[in-house]
């Protein structure tokens, strides 16, 4: 563009009314977030330039498409760019990430979201469960310490599905059979006195030894003491493990045995679940997506849609505990 087509286009502009202008003004700042979203990306994927699929590391340019430059992987000679093999590969409209994405940082509903970035609902719902993919897998790698752990449960939801192996029931309904029954779905929370948390769903029913080792043996540290209610579950487990190990007996209505509670997890369980009533009752089969939204809330006091979207593209927090 010429000095005088640039000056025409600038009168152009101040001809404009206050509709237009503020048109003009979106469609700049959307070009403005494609541009830091591509940056992003390419960033991300220059700190471990490597093959999707073969893991080669011998790569050469091979031209661009969308915005992102392209590779050919010189081992197994096929083509990618930063995005090939994971969760956001294919995913269009980049200019409106950061806008979803600050949505995602105000825990707005799928229609909100939608309604607020221009999308439709179906694209925010896929929208949603391809960024949290990502941002699930952002957690630590060890527990060290004083190391608090309980369980907490949620009835099981098939929300989605076509095919329902129950009868139907109304949302917010309750399970038939009293207590703790395979209707409901076991929640295990570890927390460290240094704020680090892992979170698993375990299943459906009652906690296991066999459900605990497998969530828990891998994650604690060889120092941590593990402290939890009297649920003997906890007991057979620590004694299996060699794991040091307090018990405080809730229902005796003791709360605090010296220096070890289960407070500090108890809270997370409730903010959690507090947090979760907005979404109108969120289908079992992405409640781990959940968990990690909402304990990517707890790791961070300023969430921010750039945070989100490096974690969405693998760029993770917590590699380490330190």
């Amino acid at each position: 563009m010429t000095t005088a087509e640039f000056m025409e286009l600038i009168t152009t502009l101040n001809e404009l009314d206050h509709h237009k202008r503020n048109l003009v003004k979106t469609v700049l700042n959307q070009q403005t977030d494609a541009i830091k979203i591509l940056e992003l990306i390419e960033a991300r994927f220059e700190l471990k330039s490597a093959c999707p699929h073969c893991a080669g590391v011998g790569l050469s340019r091979y031209g661009s498409s969308s915005g992102l430059q392209r590779y050919a992987c010189k081992n197994c000679h096929k083509t990618f760019n930063a995005l090939t093999g994971t969760p956001l590969a294919r995913l269009r409209h980049k200019s409106k990430w950061l806008d979803y994405l600050a949505a995602m940082a105000d825990a707005q509903t799928i229609r909100q979201s939608a309604a607020n970035t221009g999308i439709h609902r179906n694209t925010s719902f896929r929208w949603r469960h391809r960024f949290l993919i990502g941002i699930s897998q952002d957690r630590p790698t060890a527990l060290q310490g004083i190391t608090e752990a309980d369980e907490s449960y949620l009835l099981e939801s098939n929300k989605g599905q076509r095919k329902l192996c129950r009868g139907p029931r109304k949302r917010g309904g309750s399970a038939t059979q009293r207590g703790i029954s395979n209707e409901q779905v076991c929640i295990l929370v570890a927390r460290d006195r240094s704020g680090h948390t892992l979170d698993f769903v375990t299943g459906n029913g009652q906690l296991t030894k066999a459900r605990l080792t497998d969530a828990l043996k891998p994650v604690l540290d060889t120092d941590a003491l593990l402290v939890s209610d009297a649920n003997p579950t906890y007991t057979a487990f620590c004694r299996t493990e060699g794991i040091s190990h307090e018990a405080v007996n809730l229902s005796q209505g003791q709360r605090v045995k010296g220096a070890f509670h289960i407070q500090n997890v108890n809270a997370y369980h409730s903010r959690f679940k507090l947090w979760l009533e907005r979404f109108h009752g969120v289908a079992t089969h992405y409640l781990p997506n959940y968990l990690g939204w909402r304990r990517a809330f707890e790791q961070h006091r300023n969430l921010t849609p750039e945070l989100l979207l490096n974690a969405a593209l693998g760029n993770f927090q917590h590699l380490t505990v330190t």
